[in-house]
Protein backbone atom coordinates (compact mmCIF):
# COMPACT_ATOMS: atom_id res chain seq x y z
CA UNK A 1 0.00 0.00 0.00
CA UNK A 2 1.46 3.43 -0.94
CA UNK A 3 2.52 5.48 2.07
CA UNK A 4 3.82 8.97 2.75
CA UNK A 5 7.41 8.88 4.00
CA UNK A 6 9.69 11.58 5.41
CA UNK A 7 13.39 10.68 5.45
CA UNK A 8 15.84 12.89 7.34
CA UNK A 9 19.56 12.36 6.89
CA UNK A 10 22.03 14.07 9.17
CA UNK A 11 25.30 15.81 8.47
CA UNK A 12 27.23 13.00 10.17
CA UNK A 13 25.91 10.55 7.54
CA UNK A 14 26.24 12.89 4.56
CA UNK A 15 29.78 14.06 5.12
CA UNK A 16 33.23 12.69 5.94
CA UNK A 17 34.01 13.51 9.59
CA UNK A 18 37.63 14.51 8.98
CA UNK A 19 36.94 17.06 6.23
CA UNK A 20 33.19 17.79 6.10
CA UNK A 21 33.18 16.94 2.38
CA UNK A 22 30.28 14.92 0.96
CA UNK A 23 30.21 11.14 1.34
CA UNK A 24 29.18 10.48 -2.26
CA UNK A 25 28.72 6.71 -1.88
CA UNK A 26 26.14 7.23 0.88
CA UNK A 27 24.42 9.95 -1.13
CA UNK A 28 24.20 7.74 -4.21
CA UNK A 29 22.76 4.86 -2.18
CA UNK A 30 20.19 7.17 -0.54
CA UNK A 31 19.11 8.58 -3.91
CA UNK A 32 18.68 5.08 -5.31
CA UNK A 33 16.53 3.96 -2.36
CA UNK A 34 14.31 7.07 -2.44
CA UNK A 35 13.85 6.78 -6.21
CA UNK A 36 12.86 3.15 -5.80
CA UNK A 37 10.31 4.08 -3.14
CA UNK A 38 8.89 6.75 -5.47
CA UNK A 39 8.56 4.20 -8.29
CA UNK A 40 6.69 1.90 -5.90
CA UNK A 41 4.05 4.61 -5.48
CA UNK A 42 5.11 6.09 -2.15
CA UNK A 43 5.13 9.87 -1.59
CA UNK A 44 8.66 10.71 -0.41
CA UNK A 45 10.13 13.80 1.27
CA UNK A 46 13.86 14.13 1.98
CA UNK A 47 14.93 16.46 4.79
CA UNK A 48 18.63 16.94 4.21
CA UNK A 49 21.22 18.47 6.47
CA UNK A 50 24.68 19.26 5.24
CA UNK A 51 24.50 22.78 3.78
CA UNK A 52 26.76 24.30 6.44
CA UNK A 53 29.16 21.35 6.39
CA UNK A 54 29.42 21.46 2.59
CA UNK A 55 29.83 25.22 2.68
CA UNK A 56 32.69 24.89 5.18
CA UNK A 57 34.41 22.34 2.94
CA UNK A 58 33.92 24.54 -0.12
CA UNK A 59 35.50 27.50 1.68
CA UNK A 60 38.29 25.51 3.30
CA UNK A 61 37.10 26.10 6.87
CA UNK A 62 38.15 23.58 9.50
CA UNK A 63 35.44 24.15 12.10
CA UNK A 64 31.76 24.97 12.24
CA UNK A 65 30.87 28.70 12.36
CA UNK A 66 29.92 30.06 15.76
CA UNK A 67 27.90 33.17 14.90
CA UNK A 68 24.47 33.22 13.27
CA UNK A 69 25.46 35.59 10.46
CA UNK A 70 28.52 33.54 9.52
CA UNK A 71 26.55 30.29 9.60
CA UNK A 72 23.87 31.80 7.37
CA UNK A 73 26.48 32.98 4.87
CA UNK A 74 28.19 29.59 4.77
CA UNK A 75 24.83 27.81 4.44
CA UNK A 76 24.11 29.95 1.38
CA UNK A 77 27.37 28.70 -0.16
CA UNK A 78 26.74 25.06 0.75
CA UNK A 79 23.03 24.81 -0.13
CA UNK A 80 23.59 25.40 -3.83
CA UNK A 81 26.39 22.85 -3.98
CA UNK A 82 24.34 20.28 -2.06
CA UNK A 83 21.33 20.67 -4.35
CA UNK A 84 23.56 20.44 -7.44
CA UNK A 85 24.84 17.06 -6.25
CA UNK A 86 21.33 15.82 -5.45
CA UNK A 87 20.03 16.99 -8.82
CA UNK A 88 22.83 15.22 -10.70
CA UNK A 89 22.24 11.95 -8.83
CA UNK A 90 18.43 11.99 -9.06
CA UNK A 91 18.53 13.04 -12.73
CA UNK A 92 20.61 9.96 -13.53
CA UNK A 93 17.59 7.94 -12.37
CA UNK A 94 15.05 10.18 -14.15
CA UNK A 95 13.62 11.28 -10.81
CA UNK A 96 12.56 14.96 -10.60
CA UNK A 97 13.20 16.80 -7.34
CA UNK A 98 12.29 20.18 -5.85
CA UNK A 99 13.96 22.38 -3.26
CA UNK A 100 11.75 23.51 -0.35
CA UNK A 101 13.28 25.93 2.16
CA UNK A 102 11.25 26.57 5.33
CA UNK A 103 11.45 28.74 8.42
CA UNK A 104 9.47 28.23 11.61
CA UNK A 105 7.37 31.26 10.65
CA UNK A 106 6.07 29.31 7.64
CA UNK A 107 4.44 26.84 10.03
CA UNK A 108 3.33 29.36 12.67
CA UNK A 109 1.09 31.42 10.41
CA UNK A 110 -2.04 29.47 9.51
CA UNK A 111 -2.29 30.63 5.88
CA UNK A 112 1.37 29.84 5.18
CA UNK A 113 1.01 26.47 6.92
CA UNK A 114 -1.90 25.54 4.65
CA UNK A 115 -0.06 26.81 1.59
CA UNK A 116 2.95 24.64 2.46
CA UNK A 117 0.62 21.64 2.76
CA UNK A 118 -0.90 22.35 -0.67
CA UNK A 119 2.55 22.75 -2.22
CA UNK A 120 3.70 19.37 -0.92
CA UNK A 121 0.48 17.77 -2.17
CA UNK A 122 0.98 19.16 -5.67
CA UNK A 123 4.60 18.00 -5.74
CA UNK A 124 3.49 14.49 -4.82
CA UNK A 125 0.86 14.60 -7.58
CA UNK A 126 3.60 15.54 -10.04
CA UNK A 127 5.79 12.63 -8.96
CA UNK A 128 8.42 14.95 -7.47
CA UNK A 129 10.57 14.27 -4.40
CA UNK A 130 10.80 17.50 -2.32
CA UNK A 131 14.17 18.09 -0.64
CA UNK A 132 13.62 20.19 2.48
CA UNK A 133 15.99 22.25 4.56
CA UNK A 134 15.71 25.17 6.91
CA UNK A 135 16.09 28.51 5.16
CA UNK A 136 19.23 29.30 7.15
CA UNK A 137 19.97 32.44 5.16
CA UNK A 138 16.93 34.33 6.51
CA UNK A 139 15.92 32.46 9.69
CA UNK A 140 16.27 34.33 12.99
CA UNK A 141 17.16 32.85 16.38
CA UNK A 142 13.60 33.26 17.61
CA UNK A 143 12.09 31.51 14.58
CA UNK A 144 14.57 28.72 13.94
CA UNK A 145 13.70 25.03 14.09
CA UNK A 146 17.06 24.57 15.80
CA UNK A 147 17.85 21.28 14.08
CA UNK A 148 16.65 19.24 11.14
CA UNK A 149 15.34 16.47 13.38
CA UNK A 150 12.67 18.87 14.65
CA UNK A 151 12.11 20.21 11.13
CA UNK A 152 11.55 16.70 9.77
CA UNK A 153 9.06 15.86 12.53
CA UNK A 154 7.08 19.04 11.89
CA UNK A 155 7.04 18.34 8.14
CA UNK A 156 5.85 14.78 8.86
CA UNK A 157 3.04 16.20 10.99
CA UNK A 158 2.18 18.81 8.35
CA UNK A 159 1.77 16.31 5.49
CA UNK A 160 0.20 13.59 7.69
CA UNK A 161 3.02 11.15 6.92
CA UNK A 162 2.89 7.47 7.76
CA UNK A 163 6.62 7.18 8.55
CA UNK A 164 9.49 9.39 9.69
CA UNK A 165 12.97 7.92 9.24
CA UNK A 166 15.80 9.63 11.15
CA UNK A 167 19.06 8.45 9.58
CA UNK A 168 22.06 9.03 11.81
CA UNK A 169 25.57 7.77 12.64
CA UNK A 170 24.40 4.96 14.94
CA UNK A 171 22.29 1.96 14.01
CA UNK A 172 19.69 2.48 16.76
CA UNK A 173 19.02 4.03 20.15
CA UNK A 174 21.03 2.65 23.07
CA UNK A 175 20.78 3.00 26.83
CA UNK A 176 24.02 5.03 26.60
CA UNK A 177 26.45 6.13 23.89
CA UNK A 178 27.89 2.82 22.55
CA UNK A 179 31.01 4.65 21.37
CA UNK A 180 31.87 5.39 25.00
CA UNK A 181 30.10 2.55 26.83
CA UNK A 182 30.59 -0.86 25.12
CA UNK A 183 27.99 -2.49 27.40
CA UNK A 184 25.20 -0.09 26.33
CA UNK A 185 21.96 -1.94 25.65
CA UNK A 186 20.15 -1.58 22.29
CA UNK A 187 16.50 -0.50 22.27
CA UNK A 188 14.45 -1.93 19.40
CA UNK A 189 10.88 -0.74 20.05
CA UNK A 190 9.46 2.16 22.03
CA UNK A 191 5.72 2.00 22.64
CA UNK A 192 5.65 5.33 24.46
CA UNK A 193 8.28 8.05 24.79
CA UNK A 194 7.90 8.04 28.59
CA UNK A 195 9.22 4.46 28.45
CA UNK A 196 12.69 5.91 27.77
CA UNK A 197 12.65 7.74 31.08
CA UNK A 198 11.86 4.48 32.87
CA UNK A 199 14.80 2.82 31.08
CA UNK A 200 17.03 5.72 32.18
CA UNK A 201 18.27 6.24 28.65
CA UNK A 202 21.29 8.54 28.50
CA UNK A 203 21.37 10.88 25.51
CA UNK A 204 24.04 13.28 24.39
CA UNK A 205 22.99 16.82 23.51
CA UNK A 206 25.56 17.34 20.78
CA UNK A 207 25.95 15.96 17.32
CA UNK A 208 29.06 15.60 15.21
CA UNK A 209 31.62 18.35 14.61
CA UNK A 210 29.69 19.40 11.49
CA UNK A 211 26.12 18.83 12.70
CA UNK A 212 23.79 20.37 15.27
CA UNK A 213 21.74 17.39 16.42
CA UNK A 214 22.27 14.60 18.91
CA UNK A 215 20.17 11.71 20.19
CA UNK A 216 18.21 14.13 22.39
CA UNK A 217 16.90 16.00 19.36
CA UNK A 218 15.92 12.71 17.71
CA UNK A 219 13.86 11.68 20.73
CA UNK A 220 12.23 15.11 20.73
CA UNK A 221 11.46 14.66 17.03
CA UNK A 222 10.02 11.21 17.71
CA UNK A 223 7.78 12.71 20.39
CA UNK A 224 6.44 15.33 17.97
CA UNK A 225 5.94 12.85 15.14
CA UNK A 226 4.37 10.01 17.12
CA UNK A 227 1.95 12.41 18.83
CA UNK A 228 0.82 13.38 15.31
CA UNK A 229 0.25 9.73 14.37
CA UNK A 230 3.56 9.21 12.52
CA UNK A 231 5.51 5.99 13.16
CA UNK A 232 9.18 6.89 13.60
CA UNK A 233 12.43 4.98 13.15
CA UNK A 234 16.03 5.81 14.03
CA UNK A 235 18.37 3.94 11.69
CA UNK A 236 21.93 3.95 10.37
CA UNK A 237 22.52 6.66 7.78
CA UNK A 238 25.32 4.78 6.02
CA UNK A 239 22.82 2.04 5.10
CA UNK A 240 19.83 3.76 3.46
CA UNK A 241 18.65 0.37 2.15
CA UNK A 242 17.49 -0.36 5.72
CA UNK A 243 14.50 1.89 4.99
CA UNK A 244 13.24 -0.73 2.55
CA UNK A 245 13.82 -3.52 5.06
CA UNK A 246 12.00 -1.67 7.85
CA UNK A 247 9.01 -1.07 5.57
CA UNK A 248 8.99 -4.81 4.88
CA UNK A 249 8.70 -5.49 8.59
CA UNK A 250 12.29 -6.18 9.65
CA UNK A 251 13.01 -5.08 13.25
CA UNK A 252 15.94 -2.82 12.40
CA UNK A 253 16.91 0.39 14.18
CA UNK A 254 14.77 1.79 16.96
CA UNK A 255 11.11 2.13 16.07
CA UNK A 256 8.62 4.35 17.90
CA UNK A 257 4.97 3.36 17.80
CA UNK A 258 2.64 6.07 16.49
CA UNK A 259 -0.02 7.35 18.84
CA UNK A 260 -3.61 7.56 17.58
CA UNK A 261 -4.19 10.47 15.22
CA UNK A 262 -7.43 11.97 16.57
CA UNK A 263 -6.58 15.58 15.80
CA UNK A 264 -7.76 17.43 12.74
CA UNK A 265 -5.30 19.50 10.73
CA UNK A 266 -6.00 22.68 12.71
CA UNK A 267 -5.32 21.02 16.05
CA UNK A 268 -2.11 19.44 14.73
CA UNK A 269 -1.04 22.93 13.73
CA UNK A 270 -1.75 24.22 17.25
CA UNK A 271 0.08 21.30 18.86
CA UNK A 272 3.17 21.23 16.66
CA UNK A 273 3.34 24.29 14.43
CA UNK A 274 3.23 27.05 17.03
CA UNK A 275 5.76 28.21 19.62
CA UNK A 276 4.00 28.91 22.96
CA UNK A 277 4.29 32.56 24.00
CA UNK A 278 3.32 31.95 27.62
CA UNK A 279 2.16 29.46 30.23
CA UNK A 280 -0.97 29.06 32.33
CA UNK A 281 -0.93 26.96 35.50
CA UNK A 282 -4.35 25.44 36.21
CA UNK A 283 -6.03 24.07 39.31
CA UNK A 284 -6.94 20.39 39.58
CA UNK A 285 -10.56 21.01 38.61
CA UNK A 286 -9.62 22.75 35.35
CA UNK A 287 -7.11 20.00 34.50
CA UNK A 288 -9.80 17.36 34.98
CA UNK A 289 -12.34 19.32 32.92
CA UNK A 290 -9.91 19.68 30.02
CA UNK A 291 -8.25 16.25 30.06
CA UNK A 292 -11.21 14.04 30.98
CA UNK A 293 -14.33 15.96 29.95
CA UNK A 294 -12.94 17.77 26.90
CA UNK A 295 -14.22 21.14 28.09
CA UNK A 296 -13.01 24.68 27.37
CA UNK A 297 -10.75 26.57 29.76
CA UNK A 298 -12.43 29.19 31.96
CA UNK A 299 -10.71 31.98 33.88
CA UNK A 300 -11.82 30.50 37.20
CA UNK A 301 -9.45 27.55 36.77
CA UNK A 302 -6.26 29.57 36.22
CA UNK A 303 -3.80 29.80 39.12
CA UNK A 304 -0.82 31.54 37.48
CA UNK A 305 -0.03 33.41 34.26
CA UNK A 306 3.51 33.77 32.89
CA UNK A 307 4.92 35.20 29.69
CA UNK A 308 3.73 38.08 27.55
CA UNK A 309 1.17 37.28 24.88
CA UNK A 310 -1.75 38.68 22.94
CA UNK A 311 -5.17 37.23 22.02
CA UNK A 312 -4.87 34.32 19.53
CA UNK A 313 -1.31 33.48 20.67
CA UNK A 314 -0.49 29.92 21.66
CA UNK A 315 0.16 29.07 25.32
CA UNK A 316 1.03 26.01 27.37
CA UNK A 317 -1.45 24.73 29.93
CA UNK A 318 0.15 23.07 32.96
CA UNK A 319 -1.12 21.23 36.03
CA UNK A 320 -0.36 22.54 39.53
CA UNK A 321 3.00 20.71 39.46
CA UNK A 322 4.06 22.44 36.25
CA UNK A 323 3.63 19.48 33.86
CA UNK A 324 2.24 20.45 30.46
CA UNK A 325 -1.19 18.93 29.86
CA UNK A 326 -2.38 20.88 26.80
CA UNK A 327 -1.80 23.78 24.42
CA UNK A 328 -4.26 26.26 23.00
CA UNK A 329 -5.01 29.65 21.49
CA UNK A 330 -6.04 32.25 24.08
CA UNK A 331 -8.87 34.76 23.78
CA UNK A 332 -7.19 37.22 26.16
CA UNK A 333 -3.79 38.86 26.53
CA UNK A 334 -1.47 38.03 29.43
CA UNK A 335 -2.27 41.41 31.02
CA UNK A 336 -6.01 40.70 30.91
CA UNK A 337 -5.61 37.16 32.23
CA UNK A 338 -3.64 38.34 35.24
CA UNK A 339 -6.67 40.45 36.17
CA UNK A 340 -9.38 37.85 35.61
CA UNK A 341 -7.64 34.59 36.64
CA UNK A 342 -9.56 32.80 39.36
CA UNK A 343 -12.80 34.70 38.62
CA UNK A 344 -16.04 33.41 37.16
CA UNK A 345 -16.96 34.34 33.59
CA UNK A 346 -19.85 36.59 34.65
CA UNK A 347 -17.38 38.75 36.65
CA UNK A 348 -15.13 39.48 33.66
CA UNK A 349 -17.04 42.54 32.27
CA UNK A 350 -16.91 44.31 35.63
CA UNK A 351 -13.19 43.59 36.07
CA UNK A 352 -12.06 44.55 32.56
CA UNK A 353 -14.70 47.20 31.90
CA UNK A 354 -15.88 45.57 28.67
CA UNK A 355 -17.56 42.40 27.47
CA UNK A 356 -15.04 39.63 26.79
CA UNK A 357 -15.17 36.04 25.64
CA UNK A 358 -16.77 33.58 28.04
CA UNK A 359 -13.89 31.13 27.62
CA UNK A 360 -10.16 31.77 27.92
CA UNK A 361 -9.49 28.97 25.44
CA UNK A 362 -12.36 27.35 23.55
CA UNK A 363 -12.16 23.58 23.27
CA UNK A 364 -11.97 23.85 19.46
CA UNK A 365 -8.67 25.72 19.91
CA UNK A 366 -7.29 23.42 22.60
CA UNK A 367 -5.14 20.29 22.18
CA UNK A 368 -4.53 17.91 25.08
CA UNK A 369 -0.97 16.58 25.30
Amino acid sequence: MPQTLVVKIGTSSLTRPETGSLALATLASLVEVLSQLQRQGHAVVLVSSGAVGVGCARLGLVERPRTMSRKQAIAAVGQGRLMRVYDDLFTSLQQPIAQVLLTRADLMERSRYLNAYRTFTELFNLGVIPIVNENDTVATDELKFGDNDTLSALVASLIEADWLFLLTDVDRLYSADPRQFPDAQPIGLVNNIEQLEQLQVQTGDRGSQWGTGGMTTKITAARIATSAGVRTAIAEGKRPENILKILQGEPLGTQFEAQPRPMNARKRWIANGLIPAGKLVLDAGAVKAICQAGKSLLAAGILQVSGEFQPSDAVQLCDPLGKEIARGLVNYSSTELKQIRGHHSDEIPAILGYEGAETVIHRDNLVVS
